[in-house]
């Protein structure tokens, strides 16, 4: 019903056509960063939950401020977009753009013998250590390139087989028993791997999937705790991420987007503290609904949310997680809901990561009916549609498997540090370069700046994650509200565009508060 229209990709017969003009990479400075200052910042080890927060190894709350990025779900059996960049290089931006976790829908196909991953381009150096690899082994060059940046990982069960989505999380083909089995090959691959927090259990159940009704061949609540306690059996420390259905006691919503039953029927797994139930909800770009007529609309679409899935947040019941959300913003009505949604899910500069964890859909610009981050050639940033996130991104997460190891320095200490530019394109009328701002003191950080000066008359002509002056050919930029604090080996990075290219990586430096 509502997704007639999604997914509508242009992947198999586009691979390889679409090819970015890079460069080398030229870093300026980077320090290296102490293990037991990384861990200070939040995010390190596995996460648990407590009411209706994430909380990492340490108890410190965390939020998930992300972007799906689809492909290993595909007939592809990788992500998308490999057949135009290298893949470090995908992961790098989305870093430099203030996400701090990756969604990775994937089908059950990729535990087939005979799925070989394809539309990937090796030429000119890109891709190279993917090369000879199966999606299984490019998904572990995923997550280790992911975790060593400070990302951390969601994997979604989005489909049983790259032909499509299924409405119950079994068919004829792929049966319940190869679902929880392939599920359970996940959770004991990535064992001890904190940067993969946690499993999306299947994609957007919906009618005839039921929640609550007790017929074990619908019932989704109870498949997904079936599901859950397989998981946990062999990795306890996972979080287990739960969608909802499409109808509950004759009312209907979004696929995947009606968390209605957890009142009366929660999600109880063998483990405690490891459920985060995940709403879907989307504009009209994808499908009509009521709501986006109601004369009172966009003022309307609080109630909506909180009756769907919101009320599980607001009376403290367990965390929650849109993890998908979008729209083309081709119209007004779809403008008006992403900035309602932007402010439900509650600005970070407020309410810090107690607030309404995302990942937003997609990275990817192929996906039909909403598009992505990324325009069509796979490196130019939408800042329009991502400006609208701008307010409820969050800081990104200790580098590398995470523990939580010493809390840090409790106070004083020296307030210092550097920042390393890189450029990540560069076509000759123009580029884009991303800065890596490290706090190398002793103690965290409330602000930054850096400040560089070019050789030639480059100009600033759009800038992510930070705002900034130029005064003939310097430039300082300041952190945005969502980056700016850091803890003691922590790091935020933002990213630009400018004109002309050539200009290459000048001299940074960096100025704390």
């Amino acid at each position: 019903m509502f997704r007639s229209l999604r997914r509508a990709l242009c992947a198999a017969a586009a691979a390889l056509l679409l090819m970015l003009a890079g460069v080398g990479a030229q870093t300026v400075h980077a320090d290296p960063v102490d293990a037991a200052d990384r861990a200070a910042a939040p995010g390190a080890g596995y996460w648990h939950t407590s009411g209706r927060q994430m909380l990492d190894a340490a108890g410190q709350p965390v939020r998930i401020a992300g972007i799906n990025w689809f492909g290993f779900e595909t007939a592809n059996y990788t992500p998308h977009g490999l057949w135009a960049r290298d893949y470090k290089s995908m992961i790098d931006q989305m870093k430099s753009l203030g996400y701090n976790t990756i969604r990775l829908p994937y089908s059950d196909d990729l535990f087939k013998s005979g799925t070989v991953p394809n539309s990937i381009d090796f030429s000119g150096g890109k891709n190279a250590d993917l090369q000879g690899l199966g999606s299984l082994q490019i998904m572990d060059r995923i997550v280790a390139y992911a975790g060593q940046g400070g990302l951390k990982v969601v994997l979604d069960r989005h489909r049983p087989d790259a032909a499509g989505q299924s409405a119950l999380w079994y068919t004829s083909a792929v049966p319940e028993s190869t679902w929880i089995a392939n599920l359970k090959a996940l959770a004991t691959r990535y064992r001890g791997n904190s940067t993969v927090i946690g499993i999306d259990l299947h994609n957007e159940p919906h009618d005839p999937a039921c929640w609550g009704c007790g017929d074990t061949t619908r019932d989704w609540r109870l498949a997904a705790q079936r599901a859950g306690n397989a998981v946990l059996s062999v990795n306890p420390e996972l979080l287990i991420f739960v969608e909802g259905v499409q109808t509950f006691n004759g009312v209907s919503g979004w696929w995947g987007g009606n968390l209605m039953g957890v009142a009366q029927y929660p999600v109880q797994l063998d483990v405690p503290n490891r459920v985060v139930y995940s709403a879907h909800d989307y504009a009209t770009s994808v499908a009509q609904q009521s709501w986006f007529s109601d004369p009172t609309f966009p003022a309307n679409m609080p109630g909506i949310w909180d009756k769907y899935w919101g009320y599980i947040f607001k009376q403290n019941i367990a965390p929650v997680w849109v993890g998908e959300f979008g729209t083309t913003l081709q119209s007004t009505i779809d403008q008006k809901w992403l900035a309602a949604l932007v402010s439900y899910l509650r600005p970070t500069s407020t309410y810090g990561a107690d607030s309404i964890s995302w990942t937003f859909w997609s990275w990817n610009p192929n996906s039909g009916d909403t598009g992505g981050i990324l325009k069509d050639d796979w490196t130019t940033v939408d800042t329009v549609k991502d400006g609208y996130l701008a307010s409820v991104k969050a800081p990104g997460f200790p580098s590398g498997g995470g523990d939580p190891g010493d809390p840090g320095d409790p106070g004083g200490g020296t307030a210092a540090c550097t920042a390393a530019y890189t450029v990540s394109s560069d076509w000759g009328s123009g580029f884009n370069a991303e800065v890596k701002v490290t706090n190398s003191g002793t103690t965290a950080l409330k602000s930054w700046k850096v400040t560089w000066t070019w050789p030639g008359a480059q100009k600033v002509t759009s800038m992510w994650n930070a705002s900034y002056t130029q005064s003939g050919s310097t430039v300082t930029a300041a952190n945005a509200d969502h980056n700016g604090a850091l803890a003691v080996g922590g790091s935020a990075s933002f990213g630009f565009g400018g004109a002309p290219g050539g200009g290459g990586a000048p001299a940074v430096s960096c100025t704390a508060t």
